[in-house]
């Protein structure tokens, strides 16, 4: 009989079911159980390598388990780090090593505030968050504009929240301190009605309060003072300023609605439509921002008063005017002042001598601004002109709307590069706390308020565990706080730890490497170059991913991660790869197991971080194993022990088996020539003789190279027919009984007279195939 090839083909056509048998073997499931039930609970290197069970079950089923006993050697590879390319795993020739350190570390990935995806994200919802206030201005002004007509009363005013927080922001009156009694009391009121409150409270507590500031100013002008007491002083004054302000905004609040005493609406309505519009205006200009919609606030106020305006005097002392011009002409440095705009405005751009021309030095802001408008050199308005022309104004209207926004834009950009340099030096939450730069850019990014925000709940949100849905920061029911979370990757004790990635970093790495080597291992040098830009889109961009969503709406990403894997993206859906990320991998029955190729899938799942509900999980690294390297080594060890069981009683078998299972991941003749069994199955296929092995290396390469494609050996049918030539002249070379018929087929010399797809179906033949 063909024993060889008979006895390798009824473990390998089956091999779920030949793996099946090993695991159901007492010893092998007790050990299994063992690792199983306790390598969760090893947190140290010393406690792995002093576990004699655990350790030498891993290390057999990395095919390692004759260096079981260099538990020093073993140490420095576990110890070394892989992200470093002259490491000691990383400089041992034998891949086997740096396998079994990827498994087993407790490298985590490299501590950062914020990785480039998290860095690129807070940017963005910055300026979304900018963007944002325009249009929440717009739609807060359209809801106040349609509800205030509603408005028939004082209380159906500060019942209703968003017309409330409208007025309060219009008069800058503080949402968290108010008094409903007072705020109501002061909408009740009239200046007409003597005993009003306005009257009787407000204005006699004002009078009061400016006489209080005036007698501090005094007294501190007067001097002769301590540095206690005038500080003192300084206080009081500042604190007399803010009540004033504050009175003074009730003032205005009562002067902008229209109710009784009774708080009831006097004319049928809350406003007339004078004061709704000047309402609209306060709450638009509220804002340190120049939006959109005080940019057209400006600009109508702009056109509606220039036709009023009869000298340079009259224009530069409406503060909004002088804004608005210096602005349309980008005059506004600092060294630009009142009497600046007036010298400009009142040159003749003709005169060679004038202002403009002189000390502006032709300046073309200068010469613009001084062209626009039509005054004298005394800074009157010649009889029968007006401060512009219908074009003069639509010409600086337009200059205004192209530049009202150029001073918060360099703000901005201030911002986001001050950020940037604080948070590449921040090594704790300490350090976000006490930076104005990174807490106030963080908090309006997310949509919180860095003025009004509790630092010890920012603290607390910050320090969460993701990973715990009965943290702190999901207590607070607002993704605000779990999307400022999720920004930084600060540890529950406030230091900075490795970001939680959807692969880690190492995992990220090895799979582009596996990708690059799969797509162009046989490919020519636009193959390679083409694999690597791959690989760095894949580097780049699954270090962004969020979710398993976001990893399965992005056809590149998956169809690396898939050939990284050694699976064929050809048929595979979005649908399939969702249920078997979703699969449960201890299940049998699972739509992940019952895959042909399952070991492929669970690899590739076991390479990512994402939670039961498809988010991303912040990696456990608390146990030496990680989730991809726990799987890997329960499906190694069945696979090993396979292998050696059937080497027991034919080491035939046991090299074929070993050659099926290694011959996909060979790149070139030497990586087959570096490993003895695979070199032995080779030998023995093209019946070298054993004076092979001691021909120069380059020399048995070209001999590989010459005899044996190696890209044939990922497809299976290929690779089955090449096993069965081996186990029929294995069993030749090494007098193992044969029948008579092969015998007959094969030549007396040292090369074979059958073809392998002759034998091939010669051993399907007697098998009943």
């Amino acid at each position: 009989m063909v024993s060889t090839y008979l006895d390798y083909n009824l473990l390998a056509r089956d091999m779920k079911v030949s793996l099946k048998r090993v695991s159901e073997q007492t010893v092998v499931a007790r050990d299994t159980q063992y690792y199983k039930d306790n390598i969760g609970n090893v947190s140290s290197v010393d406690a792995f390598l002093d576990d004699y069970r655990l350790y030498s079950y891993a290390m057999t089923a990395f095919g390692l388990g004759d260096m079981i006993d260099s538990v020093a050697f073993m140490r420095k590879v576990l110890e070394s780090d892989l992200s470093d390319s002259s490491s000691f795993a990383n400089s041992l020739t034998d891949d086997r090593y740096r396998e079994f350190a990827l498994a087993y570390s407790f490298s985590g990935g490299t501590a950062a505030p914020q990785t480039e995806a998290q860095l690129d994200e807070i940017i963005g919802l910055y300026d979304t968050s900018i963007l944002n206030i325009a249009e929440t201005q717009k739609e807060e002004t359209r809801y106040y504009n349609v509800m205030i007509d509603k408005i028939t009363s004082v209380d159906q005013l500060l019942n209703n929240d968003r017309l409330r927080a409208y007025v309060f922001t219009a008069f800058g009156i503080d949402e968290g301190t108010y008094s409903r009694q007072t705020i109501r009391s002061v909408l009740s009121s009239s200046s007409g009605d003597a005993s009003s409150y306005e009257n009787t409270v407000i204005a006699p507590k004002l009078s009061e309060l400016q006489t209080a500031k005036a007698a501090a100013q005094s007294q501190l002008a007067a001097g002769g003072l301590s540095d206690a007491e005038e500080a003192e002083l300084a206080g009081k004054i500042t604190t007399y300023t803010n009540s004033i302000a504050t009175l003074n905004n009730y003032l205005d609040l009562a002067a902008a609605f229209d109710f009784g005493s009774a708080g009831t609406a006097t004319a049928g309505t809350a406003q007339t439509a004078e004061n709704k519009q000047a309402t609209n205006e306060l709450y638009v200009s509220s804002n340190s921002r120049v939006t959109q919609q005080a940019a057209l606030l400006n600009k109508a106020y702009f056109e509606g008063k220039i036709a009023t305006i009869t000298s340079v005097d009259d224009l530069v002392s409406d503060a909004r005017l002088y804004s608005y011009i210096r602005t349309s002409f980008d005059l506004t440095g600092v060294t630009i002042v009142p009497a600046t705009i007036k010298n400009i405005l009142t040159s003749d751009p003709d005169d060679p001598d004038s202002y403009v021309n002189t000390i502006g030095g032709g300046d073309t802001n200068y010469l613009a601004l001084a062209n626009a408008f039509n005054f004298q050199e005394d800074g009157t308005l010649a009889s029968g002109d007006s401060a512009q022309t219908t074009a003069q104004t639509t010409l600086t209207s337009n200059r205004y709307m192209t530049r009202y926004n150029d001073k918060d834009d360099e703000a901005d950009e201030k911002a986001v590069s001050a950020y940037k340099t604080a948070v590449a030096s921040m090594t704790s939450v300490d350090d976000f706390i006490g930076s104005a730069s990174i807490y106030d850019f963080a908090l309006k990014a997310v949509g919180l308020d860095p003025d009004t925000a509790s630092t010890r709940t920012i603290k607390r949100v910050l320090t969460s565990d993701l990973t715990d849905p009965k943290s702190y920061v999901y207590t607070l029911k607002d993704e605000r706080y779990v999307t400022l979370a999720k920004l930084f990757n600060f540890t529950t004790e406030g230091e900075i730890g490795p970001p939680a990635l959807a692969q880690s970093e190492t995992q990220i790495q090895e799979t582009a490497k596996n990708y690059i080597v799969t797509k162009s291992r046989f490919g020519s040098e636009e193959d390679k170059t083409k694999a690597e830009e791959e690989g760095e889109y894949y580097t780049a961009e699954v270090a962004k991913i969020s979710s398993l969503d976001e990893f399965l709406a992005d056809d590149r990403l998956v169809t690396i991660a898939l050939e990284a894997n050694g699976i064929d993206p050809e048929g595979v859906t979005a649908d399939l790869l969702r249920q078997i990320f979703n699969s449960d991998l201890d299940d049998p029955e699972s739509v992940i197991n019952e895959q042909e190729n399952s070991a492929a899938y669970i690899s590739l799942v076991t390479s990512f971080n994402f939670d039961s509900e498809g988010n991303v999980l912040r990696e456990d690294r608390d146990s030496i194993v990680t989730r991809q390297g726990l799987y890997e080594t329960l499906d190694q060890y069945l696979r090993q022990t396979l292998e050696e069981q059937a080497g027991e009683n034919n080491e035939g078998v046991r090299l074929a088996l070993y050659f099926e299972r290694k011959a996909g991941s060979l790149v070139d003749a030497y990586d087959l020539l570096a490993d003895d069994a695979l070199a032995e199955v080779f030998r023995t296929i093209f019946s070298l003789p054993d004076e092979f092995s001691t021909m120069d290396i380059d020399q048995q390469a070209k001999i590989v190279e010459k005899n044996l494609d190696l890209e044939k050996l990922s497809d299976p049918t290929e690779l089955k027919k090449l096993l069965a030539r081996f186990a029929v002249l294995y069993d030749l070379e090494n007098n193992t009984e044969t029948d008579p018929a092969v015998s007959v087929l094969t030549s007396t010399g040292s090369s074979v007279g059958i073809s392998a797809d002759t034998l091939y179906t010669l051993s399907q033949l007697r098998m009943g195939g």
